[in-house]
């Protein structure tokens, strides 16, 4: 690399080196990473909890490293280093815009996460603000909305019944103050994919305004923001194959203008002056900057905008199709196990991204997972899934029933209140789907080969 790289030259440093061709499975980190098994030997670890925590796409990790080097203060330096990371920063702006197809009067914002996301919109909505939101959504989208009136919807069972619950509640609020819907794009329970353009359509025909929670949902498939027509968008990097902790709320710009800034500090502010009563002036931004206080996380953002432009490049319409393969291997296998139930709101015709919940008869889902894990190097999630009503929802479980994001106390063979969710993405290679179902049915047709127990909450092979 030269001695005073430009922009363009970090950008593509490691790209240079990348498999230009994208082809599928995208490379990841951690693709041959291998893990002891309880019953001896190793296997190469089958990561499917991309729902949780996507793995770092190799080229986003390859650009960090190329910047690494020139890591500099962003928007307060004169040095080059610093002028560097600043152009580097706000190009970065620039590229989540275009990934979102944005309008030409949006704000990008970052953020740490889509939760933080959710939380800054809920500082910036106006006094008086009446939110909808269904109650299958994430904890993230759940529950931002403690200063505001809140309406929240029943889990509809079909897209359309999804339409026609929001639409008879925003008919009946109070027409004339501010409202907004909150709705996900593809629940993280069912990988259900949500009407949300229709659900748009519905809330701007009476007057709210609509956010999406893109978590799950701009990792599997296009999202643009004018098409759909939403208002704002939310979603993570580390769901985008983008770790470092870095999220995005990206839209309107009016009612982030007109709030208080998220956070007050240096960044924020343009400019501060003592008063003659002795306190002080401030004169906040009106750009993004507005709510990005403090130093702001530059390997994280760059992190987003690689993941983008990597995820464009590869082309949406192979990721897709090659996911719904991935789908379909995984749906007809457990359909062929009598004992295991998919979880669903939709019914099994409905389209969906990488995301299948289920449960297992006989089974406490810890004590699935575990075995996944411990016998077959295989790596899932157990538990609620920070959407506790939803699961309960399709448990058919009391709304009062105990139960936690991770494992419940409940010893293997017990029932419990969770379930167990599969989830894989753009990296997922096909044996691991395929060792996957196998394991299944190993499990449900021959039980564990080790004894497990119950420590900390979680279920654990017992070494004793």
């Amino acid at each position: 690399m030269s001695a005073r790289p430009n922009t363009a030259t970090v950008e593509s440093a490691a790209a240079e080196s990348a498999d230009p061709c994208c082809a599928a499975p995208l490379p990841v980190l951690g693709r041959d990473v291998t893990v002891p098994l309880v019953t001896g030997g190793e296997v190469t670890y089958a990561a499917l909890d991309y729902a949780a925590s996507a793995p770092a796409l190799q080229r986003v990790w390859d650009d960090v490293a190329a910047y690494a080097p020139y890591y500099g203060s962003v928007h307060r330096g004169a040095g080059y280093l610093s002028q560097l990371s600043t152009d580097l920063f706000e190009n970065s702006r620039v590229a989540v815009a275009e990934f979102l197809d944005c309008r030409p009067d949006d704000q990008v914002v970052f953020t740490r996460s889509t939760t933080d996301s959710l939380n800054l919109l809920a500082a910036t909505i106006p006094a008086g603000c009446q939110v909808f939101v269904f109650e299958t959504e994430h904890h993230a989208s759940l529950l931002p909305w403690r200063d505001a009136r809140v309406t929240y919807l029943n889990a509809p069972r079909t897209p359309e019944q999804a339409v026609e619950t929001l639409e008879r509640a925003l008919a009946d609020r109070d027409p004339y103050g501010p409202a907004l819907v909150c709705v996900t794009g593809a629940s993280n329970v069912t990988g259900e994919l949500w009407p949300v353009k229709e659900l748009a359509a519905a809330a701007h025909a009476h007057g709210a305004r609509i956010v999406l929670d893109a978590a799950q949902l701009a990792p599997h498939h296009p999202v643009s923001v004018r098409e759909l027509d939403v208002d704002w968008v939310a979603f993570s990097g580390h769901k985008l194959y983008a770790p470092f902790g870095s999220g995005v709320l990206a839209g309107r710009a009016d009612w982030l203008q007109d709030s208080e800034p998220y956070l007050a500090g240096g960044g924020a502010s343009r400019k501060v002056a003592r008063r003659a009563d002795g306190g002080v002036d401030v004169e906040w931004h009106t750009t993004a900057a507005r709510h990005e206080a403090g130093s702001p996380n530059v390997i994280g953002v760059y992190s987003i905008a690689s993941a983008c432009k990597a995820l464009t490049e590869a082309g949406f319409d192979s990721l897709v199709a090659r996911e719904r393969h991935l789908i379909a291997t995984v749906r007809e296998g457990l359909a062929e196990v009598p004992e295991v139930r998919v979880l669903s709101l939709f019914g099994d015709d409905a389209p969906r991204v990488g995301v299948i919940s289920f449960v297992v008869d006989g089974w406490n889902s810890s004590h699935f997972a575990a075995a996944l894990s411990a016998e077959y190097g295989i790596g899932v999630r157990d538990g609620l899934f920070c959407a506790h009503p939803l699961v309960r929802t399709l448990l058919g479980s009391d709304p009062q029933d105990p139960g936690e994001c991770g494992a419940p106390e409940a010893a293997p063979g017990e029932r419990s209140l969770n379930a167990i969710r599969v989830s894989f993405g753009a990296g997922t290679p096909d044996e691991h789907v395929e060792r996957f179902v196998r394991a299944v049915k190993e499990l449900v047709r021959d039980g564990a080969q080790w004894k497990y127990r119950t420590e900390d909450g979680r279920c654990v092979p017992d070494r004793g």
